[in-house]
């Protein structure tokens, strides 16, 4: 995937239409047979666009895990308003980094072999920052190597950016220990007097907003006024949590956000970049957000096999379900032809799915229908490669990790 084909201006937003995207989508790939995944160019276009505009000049770093196909990724990177990657495993970011010279790991590492294959790294230990937010996680890191054996080991702090409400407890996921300006601070110290060692960043994602939809139907008014309160304490504690850290290291990056919270994220004068990946592919769990409508840039279909009954279509496969509470919103969504739906008592099936809905009347054994994954990313671990898609034309294919063979997690 070229930059050329994301740097073009969008001339009009087709995706409006359903009929004439999702047609022209298919009259692409209608010479290709079988489960086929495809990213349309122009909506994949929009989006890298549209979070650069939402991100108000604060730099954007892509979260590999929403996208998991390395061309995708160096086109996004190529286009101003991007800067560095945040990846997910460090197996993941030792092989990002033969290419790229800033990667940030989300997640603490207890991978033994990637961490000594890091220190046995210069180029890669200067290129790739590792996420701690506890002692033993250094004591690991530590007991592969050496500090006096290695390169010095990039550190960024990962902080909880949950919302401790009153009455209410907990609000946002379970990540960090590390909650309070003195909690970080000790932390912190902790860290910059091991040998070995050098602390360069700060990370604290508030999935409470970013990860949350506002505009769903089910409960937004409380949703709206918890991100309100969330919001407020946050941009308090983060900036109290930056100030302190810098009077202990002289930190390079604090990293914020994600696609769902660019617009908050970028009025925390405290942060000096956020996070985003999945408004790029824009899997169907982003739908329902009231600032901001992303195209459905990348999409699969299954053909249709059986005719069970005159009102059910079956296709082959389909039961790609998303990581998350085993709950509707993790199921692929069937788009095209419109009004179609899965069985309650079957769901997405791991061989079969039928659908059910006016339309699945009119549809015959060979014919095709369109699903939205519901998570951008993991749609790439069911296929070897994005078909790429431009009008109702194919213009290319681009290999996912899988079809890079490599399984990261």
């Amino acid at each position: 995937m070229s930059l050329t084909m994301l740097s073009t201006p969008t001339t009009g937003a087709l995706w409006s239409d359903p009929a004439a995207y999702w047609g022209a989508m298919t009259r692409a790939t209608e010479n290709l047979s079988g489960p086929i995944a495809a990213i349309n160019v122009s909506a994949l276009r929009h989006n890298a666009l549209d979070l650069v505009v939402r991100a108000s000049g604060l730099p954007i770093r892509v979260a590999s895990k929403s996208i998991r196909v390395r061309e995708v990724m160096d086109a996004t990177l190529a286009l101003p308003g991007y800067r560095g990657i945040l990846a997910f495993t460090l197996p993941e970011a030792l092989w990002l980094a033969e290419r790229h010279d800033d990667v940030v790991l989300g997640y603490p590492t207890a991978d033994r072999q990637a961490i000594a294959a890091l220190a046995a790294d210069e180029r890669a230990a200067a290129r790739i920052t590792l996420m701690v937010d506890d002692v033993s996680q250094l004591d690991l890191i530590d007991s592969v190597v050496d500090p006096g054996k290695r390169p010095t080991v990039r550190l960024c702090i990962d902080a909880d950016a949950s919302w401790r409400a009153p009455a209410l407890g907990h609000i946002g996921v379970r990540r960090s220990p590390l909650h309070e300006p003195e909690d970080v601070a000790s932390f912190a110290r902790t860290a910059v007097d091991r040998p070995g060692f050098t602390l360069v960043g700060l990370m604290m994602y508030e999935a409470q907003i970013a990860g949350q939809g506002d505009s769903t139907g089910r409960g937004d008014a409380t949703i709206r006024w918890m991100q309100r309160r969330s919001g407020a304490e946050l941009r308090e504690r983060r900036g109290a949590i930056v100030r302190v850290l810098r009077d202990i290291a002289p930190i390079e990056f604090v990293n914020g956000g994600g696609t769902g919270s660019l617009e908050l994220t970028a009025s925390d004068q405290a942060v000096t970049e956020a996070t985003a990946g999945s408004g790029l592919l824009a899997g169907h769990l982003f739908d329902g957000y009231r600032c901001f409508a992303p195209a459905p840039a990348a999409a699969f279909s299954l053909e249709i096999v059986r005719k069970p009954t005159a009102d059910i279509a079956t296709v082959l496969g389909g039961g790609w379900i998303a990581s998350g509470p085993a709950d509707a919103s993790r199921q692929p969504k069937p788009v095209w032809p419109q009004g179609l739906s899965t069985l309650s008592r079957e769901g997405a099936g791991e061989v079969q799915t039928p659908l059910q809905g006016k339309a699945a009347r009119t549809l015959k054994v060979g014919d095709r229908v369109w699903f939205r994954h519901s998570k951008s990313g993991e749609l790439a671990e069911r296929v070897e490669s994005y078909h790429l898609v431009d009008g109702d034309r194919l213009v290319g294919e681009s290999a996912t990790y899988r079809g890079e063979q490599k399984a990261f997690l």
